[in-house]
């Protein structure tokens, strides 16, 4: 992949960030339709704040007599002061008179509390608070706000980088949701974050951390989204253990040593990225318990083999991405596909892998896209590849395959360029099979000279005349030809469907 930060359109990136929030906004608004009174603690043994009062489900606040908690009025008039929104003390009741980005709700006693504050420019449609960059600051009268279950700031402190503050360990139990996303911090995570037990979801994606990850963070036992990509992370992976975890995404780091056994043990995970860092090792061979798991891209680190025997027990998982790992001359199985019947795209480009290309890979007809280029292998193409009724992108270009290409014309139509098959020891198209009339380009073979399978000459070039194609699908035209569309790609994809999961 040329581009290490995976970039996103503007306009796209930002659409995705709506999905966060309304994703961070239903985790909190699932509370208000349980049942008319929402309790700030699950049991009695959790430590709440003895001023905290159980809230009524109900944001409305036409009530005469509803007003908002004075000592949380005064904290909200300190934080929009600290990100440069003095216009907010101007309105004489923060809940009655409130906007986009403040939510609030009563208690028994008609007393209003903040329970979310969002600030950032998602877009141009969003009316969430700006920050000034160049001054804001996150102030420490937050934590006079007990109630609060979302706290959200997005590039914020661009322009003002500074650590994130400790006292946010002081928010209470009420706390479901922390994202402080694109905002420029800088220090360690602070080891007190872990003590915001009741966290949900806690995002920290794309500032300049550095330091280890906390393994205080073992303390939220309830988290179930742990975003710390992009950032500049170093030391090992601790061995952390959430039940719940959906999401774990720790890319684009520089965290080293080996993976840790006991993430096997969330056997909630949905989606699992270590890529670009600078892991090592194998990849544990203890699998069979992630029976949810639908990504898992461990790119571009320092992985050896041997290929996992497990890897086949993920049922599941649809996205594998293990592109630019040594895996040491690792053979992969015959059968180390066999079951993954649910799988959409494979990329091992660049794995040092050798051998035969697995048949099972064959018998894999949801595949849509298949990168082996780059690798070692030998032999010719499994026959089951003609099969692959769903493929609209495959690579097996840089190996040492040779023998006759088992793709009909159909498929041939459907990839076009996005077939690639150059660089081989001696591939081959045979002519009673019509590829040479329907190809409308040059994919880097020849005609076989003689149809046995095993023919590695060639004698002539396959003809770049233009001829037509029947009409592609949609698929046909999603192009991932270049790195930085694929990441693209992956990201939108995986974000919309891990959000649609957790809704």
């Amino acid at each position: 992949m040329t581009s290490t930060n995976w970039p996103l359109p503007l306009h796209l990136h930002q659409k995705l960030l709506l999905v966060l929030v309304c994703f961070t906004m239903l985790l909190f608004l699932s509370d208000l339709v349980k049942s008319f009174t929402v309790e700030v603690s699950d049991s009695n043994t959790s430590t709440v704040p003895s001023s905290s009062t159980p809230l009524i489900d109900g944001i409305s606040t036409k009530q005469d007599n509803a007003r908002t908690d004075t000592r949380e009025q005064q904290a909200v008039y300190d934080i929009m002061k600290a990100t440069g929104n003095d216009w907010a003390i101007d309105i004489p009741d923060v809940c009655r008179g409130r906007w986009h980005g403040i939510e609030c709700m009563p208690d028994k006693d008609n007393v209003y509390h903040i329970v979310s504050l969002s600030f950032g420019a998602l877009s141009d449609d969003t009316a969430f608070p700006t920050c000034d960059p160049t001054s804001s600051t996150i102030s420490p009268s937050i934590i006079n706000l007990p109630h609060l279950k979302t706290l959200f700031f997005y590039r914020c402190f661009s322009y003002n980088p500074h650590p994130i503050p400790s006292f946010l360990g002081q928010l209470g139990p009420s706390l479901q949701t922390l994202v402080l996303r694109e905002n420029g911090h800088v220090g360690p995570i602070p080891n007190e974050l872990g003590n915001l037990t009741r966290l949900k979801v806690l995002d920290l994606h794309k500032n300049n951390l550095n330091g280890s990850i906390p393994v205080s963070l073992n303390r939220i036992t309830g988290l179930r989204s742990l975003d710390l990509s992009v950032n500049r992370l170093t030391g090992s992976i601790p061995g952390l253990t959430f039940p719940n975890l959906n999401v774990l995404d720790l890319n684009q780091n520089r965290l080293t040593g080996t993976i840790p056994s006991t993430l096997w043990d969330c056997h909630s995970l949905i989606k699992l990225d270590f890529s670009r860092n600078r892991l090592s090792g194998p990849i544990p061979d203890k699998l069979t318990g992630l029976n949810d798991l639908m990504l898992m891209d461990l790119s571009f680190n320092r992985i050896q083999g041997p290929f996992p025997k497990s890897l086949k027990s993920l049922s599941s998982l649809q996205v594998l991405i293990l592109k630019g790992n040594p895996m040491g001359s690792t053979i992969v199985p015959d059968d180390g596909f066999d079951g993954m019947k649910g799988l959409m795209i494979l990329v091992m480009s660049n794995t040092n892998l050798h051998g035969s290309i697995p048949e099972s890979l064959g018998k894999l007809t949801n595949l849509r896209v298949l990168h082996l280029d780059g690798n070692h292998f030998n032999g010719s193409i499994p026959k089951s590849f003609r099969n692959l009724r769903s493929l609209s992108e495959l690579r097996l270009n840089d190996n040492g395959l040779i023998g006759s290409v088992p793709f009909e014309r159909e498929m041939v139509w459907r990839m076009k360029r996005k077939l690639k098959l150059s660089n081989n020891l001696g591939l081959c198209y045979d002519a009673s099979s019509g590829l040479g009339d329907s190809v409308d380009f040059d994919f880097g073979i020849g005609l076989c000279e003689s149809s046995s399978p095993g023919s590695g000459r060639t004698v002539q070039h396959v003809s770049d005349r233009e001829k037509p194609g029947p009409k592609t699908t949609l698929m046909d035209d999603v192009s991932i030809s270049s790195d930085a569309s694929f990441a693209r790609s992956m990201r939108l994809a995986t974000f919309v469907l891990f959000t649609l999961i957790f809704l």
